[in-house]
């Protein structure tokens, strides 16, 4: 019989593997999640957060329903755009450069800067408001620091800092949440009101549903969601091969179809809480005239606490110093890619200086605008009237771009993208036919 070697036993410790800390959940999910996230969180910028408080205020929870309503519109148009980004390797400017009129595309792109620079005014300000209402500094004193501080990271930052750090901007939009339930709502009521919609042909609530869906439905988000696909890939180090293959995966599709509907979803819920915290205190009290979110914030705090207040005024901040950099960004991007330009958060100033020329002239106009004088409420009006009739027209332009064969190949909508998308179009017209309709 064999004997068994004699090995004698080891004085060293045997090493215990060491368990590779993840991140948590939290971090994981932002990980993932990219521009469409940032996009959804963008729509709920300080000009829509005073919207959706002058909706709660003026109708209570009435038109509660229109978040869910407007979330597989707003949804379609989104990943439309995402699909374009993707199989054009370039944003909605430099495709209608590419493949439409310059007589199109002119007035597109001067609209949208337009539009874009009275509202990141209306934004700045808002930021310089929510400020003053945490800390008593006067507000013209904060306008000019916030636009250049907000101008210097865009420029000098690269792309995936300025990612991160606006995915992380995008909890601010949990102050909404949070604020809500400190108003202590009627629950049933809420439940109702969501469910069985309200309408009626009044002045005012048509005014206030062309708000709304102006509001949710930008040509500003267009061009930011299908720019920043393509930058999203030039990040993660795909470029070349991607810009050399037939063109995106399914895959890459899915990942986009996920990522824009969360985002979506997220700006449809703090649309929804915005307009319930609102209804539950400043309507319930009698307040009905509320036009910017500062007011909304300020008002509610006699009426559900300090907590509440404090969670407005945070969230205004933090929605603010997200939108402004996007507004001011995705003009630049379109009037890069009409102009043929080298453009890019992740390019130096020196080799994109038309494209951070734009941005950083749009903020200077932004910083005039307010320092001026000019009301933000007149400035919010004629923001939503560019924005009412530059929409509908680039949602018609955008459908025929992503069934044309010629430009999307075989990813072309499908029956219900096109259902959705000439809907979404369809309401568009219609909203702003009811606001010519509402000046006669």
């Amino acid at each position: 019989m064999d004997r068994m070697p004699n090995v004698r036993p080891s004085n060293r410790p045997q090493s215990t593997p060491v368990p590779v800390k993840r991140p948590n959940l939290l971090k994981r999910l932002l990980k993932v999640l990219g521009p469409g996230l940032i996009t959804g969180a963008s729509d709920d910028d300080p000009s829509g957060i005073g919207t959706y408080s002058a909706t709660g205020a003026s109708f209570g929870y009435a038109l509660l329903w229109l978040a869910p309503a407007t979330f597989p519109l707003m949804a379609a148009v989104q990943y439309i755009c995402a699909r374009i980004g993707l199989v054009c390797h370039c944003g909605i400017a430099g495709v209608i450069r590419q493949h439409y009129s310059r007589y199109l595309l002119v007035p597109v792109v001067l609209g949208l800067v337009i539009a874009n620079t009275f509202n990141a005014a209306t934004d700045i300000a808002a930021i310089a408001a929510g400020v003053n209402l945490l800390v008593p500094i006067p507000e013209v004193w904060l306008v000019i620091p916030i636009g250049i501080v907000l101008l210097v990271a865009m420029v000098w930052g690269s792309y995936r800092l300025i990612g991160k750090t606006f995915k992380w901007l995008t909890l601010s939009l949990f102050a909404y949440i949070g604020a809500a339930f400190f108003a202590k709502p009627d629950w049933d009521v809420v439940l109702k009101d969501t469910l069985i919609p309200t309408v009626n042909f009044s002045g005012e609530f048509l005014m206030m549903l062309v708000g709304i869906l102006g509001t949710t439905i930008s040509p500003y988000l267009f061009f930011w969601q299908a720019s920043q696909e393509v930058e999203e890939q030039a990040a993660a180090c795909r470029a070349r091969l991607w810009r050399h293959s037939k063109g995106p995966s399914d895959g890459e599709l899915t990942y986009a179809f996920w990522d824009v509907n969360i985002g979506m979803l997220l700006s449809n819920v703090v649309m929804f809480f915005i307009i319930l915290t609102t209804a539950a205190t400043l309507n319930r009290a009698g307040v009905v005239q509320i036009e910017t979110a500062a007011q909304a914030a300020e008002a509610l705090r006699p009426l559900a606490g300090k907590g509440a207040f404090v969670l407005m005024a945070l969230g205004l901040i933090g929605t603010g110093v997200l939108a402004v950099p996007i507004l001011t960004g995705s003009g630049a991007y379109a009037v890069a890619e009409a102009m043929c330009w080298k453009c890019g958060l992740d390019e130096k100033p020196r080799d994109a200086k038309g494209f951070y020329l734009v941005m950083s002239a749009s903020t200077v106009v932004a910083l005039a605008i307010d320092l001026v004088g000019i009301s933000p409420i007149k400035a919010l009006l004629w923001t939503a009237v560019l924005n009412g009739f530059i929409a509908p027209p680039l949602l018609v332009v955008i459908m025929l771009i992503s069934n044309d064969r010629k430009i999307m190949g075989k990813r072309v909508n499908n029956r219900w993208l096109n259902a959705l998308g000439w809907l979404t179009t369809s309401l568009m017209f219609a909203a702003a036919v009811a606001l010519v309709v509402s000046w006669l």
